[in-house]
């Protein structure tokens, strides 16, 4: 029997935008509720370890929200929208010290002030942390704030489907996963904080809650996505032993001084400096490690933005130089004492003792690229964080624009706090306009109960046969292997050719016994969601024949000027996906100067798109 619940507000999604969103949306006066497909304080946001990225100055008074929108702007390679990076670089300190005065805990400057550290692409060391666990701290100050302020929680609840009445967002639809009983949300405004989709591909940093539901469940409400074909591949994850592969390693640990080096020895990111990032970094080690207590000098090429520096460890592998389990070391044991690494980096100091038997303050870590996050997302006002659908809103990774064609680190928490407070403002405002809630359509409530039960319905059908697993399995192995760090045409062709057979296998699977505790059921959901959007990414990647930022085509290795100024919008039709182009907002001219606009950032040497077979 269905359960169904009235609300103002319904945000999908308990990760730092999520939470942020509620206590905003709630603070505003809205009746709102909180549905996870998770518990409660399990995040994918605990899983952001180094820091939250905000101009505060209170390490280097030279820094300012100009400079982090200048540094946002250009890590991006100028495909960002400018308003965005604009409202992020303006409003993280405010949203920083708002945390802290509802009880987050920082590292601490000799003076008393937020201790702030260095990160690939930021000009001065700006990240807010908590030694390396600065994501579990700020979900555990905003789960108790939203705890203390009432909120209601729906937890271990999947969303399968939103609902619109007249164009606009009506409501949602799922099922308890204990229980497998259906449940309706009516509500005036939804927003979306669902994370990303790394589980599409066999090699990632992102755990089991990132299937891609909120990218499928927007567009089959009408909304639009734009730039999926962006996607980061952080450089540096565990690669050893195989039952941990993908596990994240800060980038603090290159913040605190860490060095790449391949087998021979050799810092080789001095080889990947490209021309866009010359004028700011270090050519020879001597400056290179200058920069981290004298910012007259450059910045070290390790913390060159992650699309670079990964491009750079593929190439390293790809040309003989890697460790012996198919990545590059990381080095901190050679570089800081050991009593600094345990207390900078507790939480890597404990991952690589426990994971890999390794102690990192005397050997160094074997780290390669993991699939970590994706810039492209739902299309959103950079104000308001509305989608193309009234009365849908998204924040932190579901939604897009800010990031352009690369994430610097550390903007994904502040991002999660600027645009989940802007999402749940706005969304407040949009249900205090609605007299009353849309109409629910029974249509759709029956439509997306017959695809819950679906997977049922096949036992004992001739054909379907199919293992959910086994399809995931493959999906896997299809985005790893042909949808990678280094694409060409005839790759991402074949890997369209691949998920569409994929799809049909998902349409024969059969799943068996009833919906109480079945987690064979539920891969069978995610699958329709991690097929939509790898299908989105391939077709996106196809697209842009250019090279810039997370898209690297190998038949294409140079950016392209035509492709500096559009993005790819991904639309769904009548079932299927469809692509367009759309102008980028055009960047003010008092902005301009910020960003020393080049109209074609130059990419990595060919040698730096070598593709590792791995």
């Amino acid at each position: 029997m269905t359960t169904t619940h009235d609300f103002d507000v319904v945000v999908i999604g308990a990760g730092g935008a999520g939470l942020r969103a509620a206590i905003e949306a709630t603070a505003q006066g809205a009746k709102t509720a909180i549905v996870c497909k998770s518990l409660l304080g399990k995040a994918h946001t605990v899983m952001a370890e180094g820091g939250i990225a905000a101009a505060l100055a209170n390490v280097w008074k030279e820094d300012s929200w100009q400079v982090h929108f200048r540094d946002t702007m250009r890590g991006g390679k100028l495909l960002n929208n400018w308003r965005m990076a604009q409202l992020h670089a303006q409003e993280s300190p405010d949203r920083v010290l708002e945390l802290e005065e509802w009880g987050a805990l920082f590292d601490r400057t000799k003076d008393g002030l937020i201790l702030q550290r260095d990160f690939g692409g930021h000009r001065y060391a700006r990240l807010a942390h908590v030694g390396d666990r600065t994501g579990l701290e700020m979900i555990r100050t905003l789960q108790n704030k939203a705890v203390a302020m009432g909120i209601d929680v729906f937890m271990e609840c999947t969303i399968a489907r939103l609902l619109t009445a007249d164009g606009r967002v009506a409501g949602a639809y799922g099922y308890w996963r204990d229980s497998g009983e259906p449940i309706l949300f009516r509500a005036k405004a939804i927003v979306l904080a669902t994370g990303g989709t790394g589980k599409a591909w066999r090699i990632t940093s992102n755990s089991w809650e990132y299937t891609g539901d909120g990218f499928a469940m927007a567009l089959d409400a009408g909304a639009e996505l734009i730039d999926m074909e962006m996607t980061q591949f952080h450089p540096t994850a565990m690669v050893w032993p195989l039952s941990v592969r993908g596990i994240l390693v800060t980038e603090g640990v290159r913040g605190d001084g860490g060095t790449l080096k391949n087998n021979k020895g050799e810092r080789f990111m001095f080889r990947y400096i490209p021309p866009f990032f010359k004028a700011d970094t270090a050519e020879t080690e001597e400056e290179a490690d200058r920069w981290y207590d004298d910012k007259t000098a450059r910045r070290t090429p390790d913390l060159l933005p992650r699309d670079e520096v990964a491009r750079a460890i593929n190439a390293e592998v790809k040309a003989g130089r890697g460790t012996p389990h198919g990545g590059v070391y990381l080095d901190i044991a050679s570089r800081r004492p050991a009593d600094y690494i345990r207390r900078r980096l507790p939480s890597m100091y404990h991952q690589f003792k426990e994971l890999a038997d390794v102690d990192i303050t005397t050997t160094a870590m074997e780290v390669g690229p993991t699939l970590h996050y994706i810039m492209g997302g739902i299309r959103v006002n950079a104000d308001t964080a509305e989608s193309t659908v009234p009365g849908l809103f998204a924040a932190g990774e579901v939604a897009a624009g800010l990031h352009g064609a690369n994430r610097l680190g550390g903007n994904s928490l502040s991002d999660l706090l600027v645009f989940g407070r802007r999402a749940g403002h706005y969304a407040a405002e949009h249900a205090t306009r609605s007299a009353a809630a849309p109409r629910v359509d029974d249509a759709q409530v029956r439509a997306a109960e017959s695809r819950l039960a679906a997977p049922f319905a096949h036992e004992g059908k001739e054909g379907a046969d199919e293992n959910p697993y086994q399809v995931h399995a493959d999906l896997e192995e299809c985005m790893q292997e042909l949808v990678g760090i280094i694409r060409t045409k005839d790759e991402l062709e074949e890997a369209l050719v691949r998920l569409g057979r994929l799809r049909e296998r998902a349409s024969r699977v059969r799943v068996t016994g009833t919906r109480r505790y079945n987690p064979g059921w539920h891969m069978a959901m995610d699958l329709e969601a991690m097929l939509t959007v790898s299908e989105a990414v391939s077709r996106s990647a196809l697209l842009r024949t250019e090279s810039r930022g997370g898209h690297t085509r190998e038949d294409f290795p140079k950016p392209d000027p035509a492709w500096a100024t559009k993005n790819v919008v991904t639309r769904k039709r009548d079932g299927r996906i469809e692509l367009d182009t759309a102008p980028l907002p055009e960047l003010p001219a008092e902005l301009r100067p910020l960003v020393a606009e080049e109209k074609a950032p130059a990419q990595p040497e060919p040698v730096a798109v070598e593709r590792a077979k791995s």
